[in-house]
């Protein structure tokens, strides 16, 4: 067990190295980089409660932590430079789709929304970073299939998925008519990154054919 001085050092590599990062850390990242024998949740935990009060909070990503504004005070930061553009009806449906639904495949998206799924909308949540392609499908075709993101979790201020809205926080926000049929519901989102059984990794050759490396590895720039 490490003794009280330890510990306490432990604590502070820990917060510098989240503080030093614009990007989520992983928990095995600081793991590697603290004294033998330290309870890494534990720490994270502690800082968290450190923070809660503050006008920075430390909070969980996926497996990961970030220090972020405290939520209610969000509407003092601008940042107009760095904004994602508004969204459109079109790539929230889409995004909600990919959430909640993952894996899904294009084709999936759009039996779903009943229209089709423009490659425009996608690029764009691509181009935000808050969806990824996952695999390929096990199927005739071997379509791509899409999945969400740490940057998504982060943007959102999710921990994990499965903090995602449910029926009934989505109806009391006021995303849902209150005439949706009774048999309406909302699946519960993956809680791995892991491919599924259904689910092939995605090959250089894949993102050669995906058009997102150029033939032979090189990137395409």
């Amino acid at each position: 067990m490490p003794d009280m001085r330890t510990a306490l050092e432990a604590e502070r590599i820990a917060e510098a190295l989240v503080f030093a990062s614009a990007m989520p850390v992983s928990e095995a990242f600081i793991r590697d980089r603290l004294p033998i024998g330290s309870d890494i949740r534990a720490i994270m935990l502690r800082l968290k409660a450190d923070y809660a009060m503050r006008g920075v909070n430390l909070v969980q990503v996926d497996d990961s932590w970030a220090f972020r504004t405290a939520a209610d005070l969000s509407f003092v930061i601008r940042r107009d430079e760095d904004e994602v553009k508004k969204l459109s009806r079109a790539a929230l449906e889409v995004l909600a789709i990919i959430g909640y639904h993952q894996p899904v495949t294009r084709a999936e998206i759009e039996d779903i929304r009943g229209v089709q799924t423009s490659k425009g909308t996608l690029d764009v949540l691509m181009e935000a970073g808050w969806v990824r392609f996952r695999g390929r499908r096990r199927t005739p075709g071997r379509p791509v299939t899409l999945g969400t993101t740490k940057e998504f979790l982060d943007h959102f201020g999710l921990e994990e998925l499965r903090d995602l809205p449910g029926l009934e926080e989505l109806k009391g926000a006021g995303l849902l008519s209150g005439r949706i049929p009774a048999n309406f519901n909302i699946p519960s989102p993956l809680m791995s990154d892991e491919l599924t059984e259904d689910e092939d990794p995605i090959t250089q050759l894949d993102l050669e054919e995906l058009g997102l490396l150029a033939p032979g590895g090189a990137p395409d720039n």
